[in-house]
C-alpha cells in the first residue's frame, strides 16, 4: 500500500488545491490531507477543514491547530518542528509527499518520503489563494464550490409593496447571471390567503431565510433577494400592530439593502394591503426606521425603473468591489425558488 501526504493552508480552497489533491490521489492508495490553520487568518480553519473534507472524500483530511512557524526564519527548530507534525497526525511511514510549493522536497527528505511534485508552475490552474481573497469576483470559476457560499454577498430588495421590487430583483439576477431568491410571502399568500397573524408572518420570514441559504448555495458570488426578514418584521409591524419576539434576531442581515421609494403609482395585483397615500408613507416611512435602527447599509432608488436599476448597479459596485466580472461571465443565469 502506498500511503501519500500533503498539507495545506486551503485559504480557500481552489482548482489548483483539487487538482492537486486529484493527482496525489490517483498515486496512492491512500492519501492523508491535513489543513493546517491559524486563529489570525481570514476564514476560520473549522471551515477550511469541512470544505476539504466536502471536495476530498476519498481522502483522510485532519486539521492542525497548532500556532506553528510558517517559514524556516521563523524558528530555528522550523524542519524539526514540521517532521514531528507530519508524523504526529500521520503516525505510519509516509511513502510520498505531494506539493506544488518548493518546500515539498524537503518535507519529503525529513519525513524519510519520495517526493511528487504536481504543476508548480501554476499552469494547469493559474491561481492562487491569495489573488481568490483580493478579488474573489474576478476569480470565481477557480474558488472551490463548497466555499463558494463564504464569499458569496447578498443584496436585499427593502420598501413598500408595489414599489418595482420583484422587477428589479429580477433584473439585477439576470444581469450578474446569479441567483435570485424570490418573495416567499408570496407564495405563502397565495397559499394560505393573505390574512396573516404575528405566526404567519414568522413563517413567512422564515421560508425567505431558507431562500436565501439555498440561493446562496448556488450563486455566482450575489444573492439578489426580492426582501429579507428584516422587511418581513415591518410587515408585521404594519398588519399587526407588532412583532413576535423572533425578529429581534432573525439570522444574518444583507450585505446591501435597496430601498425603492414610493414615487410610483399604488398597483393592485390581488395580494398587496395599502393603497392610500398616507399608509404608503407610513409603510416606507417604517422600512426606513428599520435599516437605521439595526445599523444596516442601504441605497433609496427613486424614478423610473431604469433610473432604479442604474442607481442599484452603482451602488452594488461601491459596496463590492472587482462584482462588475460576474456580469461579463458566459453562464446562463441561476434561480432557486426557496420552499414550496
Amino acid at each position: 500500500m502506498t500511503r501519500g501526504f500533503l498539507l495545506g493552508k486551503f485559504l480557500p480552497p481552489h482548482a489548483g488545491h483539487r487538482y492537486l489533491c486529484d493527482v496525489a490521489a490517483s498515486l496512492c492508495d491512500r492519501l492523508t490531507v491535513l489543513v493546517c490553520s491559524l486563529d489570525s487568518e481570514p476564514v476560520p480553519g473549522a471551515l477550511r477543514h469541512a470544505w476539504m473534507r466536502e471536495l476530498c472524500p476519498g481522502a483522510n483530511v485532519l486539521h492542525c491547530v497548532q500556532d506553528l512557524p510558517q517559514e524556516p526564519v521563523d524558528h530555528p527548530d522550523f524542519w524539526p518542528i514540521w517532521r514531528e507534525v507530519v508524523r504526529r497526525f500521520h503516525p505510519e511511514p509516509v511513502d510520498v509527499v505531494f506539493a506544488s510549493e518548493a518546500y515539498g522536497a524537503r518535507l519529503a527528505d525529513e519525513v524519510g518520503a519520495r517526493f511528487i511534485p504536481v504543476d508548480p508552475g501554476r499552469r494547469a490552474r493559474p491561481v492562487s489563494g491569495s489573488a481568490i481573497r483580493a478579488a474573489p469576483f474576478a476569480h470565481w470559476d477557480f474558488i472551490a464550490a463548497p466555499a463558494r457560499p463564504w464569499f458569496t454577498r447578498v443584496v436585499s430588495l427593502h420598501g413598500p409593496e408595489s414599489t418595482g421590487k420583484t422587477t428589479l430583483a429580477e433584473r439585477l439576477a439576470a444581469h450578474f447571471r446569479t441567483c435570485l431568491a424570490p418573495e416567499y410571502g408570496r407564495t405563502y399568500t397565495e397559499v394560505f390567503g393573505v390574512d396573516c397573524d404575528r405566526g404567519d408572518l414568522v413563517r413567512i420570514a422564515q421560508g425567505q431565510a431558507a431562500s436565501i441559504l439555498a440561493a446562496r448555495n448556488q450563486a455566482r458570488g450575489l444573492v439578489v433577494s426580492d426582501t429579507d426578514p428584516v422587511l418581513t418584521a415591518v410587515w408585521s409591524d404594519m398588519l399587526t400592530g407588532g412583532r413576535d419576539p423572533w425578529f429581534e434576531k432573525p439570522g444574518p442581515p444583507a450585505d446591501l439593502y435597496l430601498l425603492t421609494d414610493i414615487d410610483g403609482p399604488w398597483v393592485d395585483d390581488g395580494t398587496r394591503y395599502f393603497p392610500e397615500p398616507a399608509a404608503r408613507r407610513d409603510f416606507f416611512e417604517r422600512c426606513e426606521a428599520e435599516l437605521r435602527v439595526r445599523g444596516l447599509p442601504y441605497r433609496r432608488l427613486s424614478g423610473n425603473a431604469d433610473s432604479r436599476f442604474a442607481a442599484a448597479l452603482a451602488a452594488i459596485h461601491e459596496a463590492f468591489p472587482g462584482i462588475e466580472a460576474l456580469s461579463l461571465a458566459t453562464d446562463r443565469p441561476l434561480t432557486t425558488t426557496g420552499p414550496r
